[in-house]
């Protein structure tokens, strides 16, 4: 599942209607911020999402693109964790 995921592939993806919803919508809202609209929030609820499940979205979606603009910004390269066997030690 999580392949699929990784890819944006949505429609492969073993995921339910609700979630691939919910997905679009946060993608939509990656690429173009503001072309998202009530409708598709409306949408969201009516498949089970609350206003607070959609607003964490929102926020998680944020603070993603916030995080990777900022990382841009000073350069900072990416550290490969995906592509490690195993996690990375934890500090202690």
């Amino acid at each position: 599942m999580v392949e699929k995921l990784e890819a944006g592939d949505l429609e492969n993806a073993a995921i339910d209607q609700s979630q691939r919803r919910l997905l679009e919508f946060v993608k939509k809202l990656t690429l173009e911020p503001a072309g998202t609209t009530d409708a598709e929030v409306e949408a969201l609820r009516e498949t089970g999402w609350t206003d607070p499940q959609i607003a964490e979205a929102v926020y998680v979606t944020a603070l993603f693109a916030f995080f990777n603009r900022v990382a841009d910004a000073f350069g900072l390269a990416n550290p490969g964790y995906r592509e490690q066997d195993t996690p990375p030690a934890r500090f202690e």
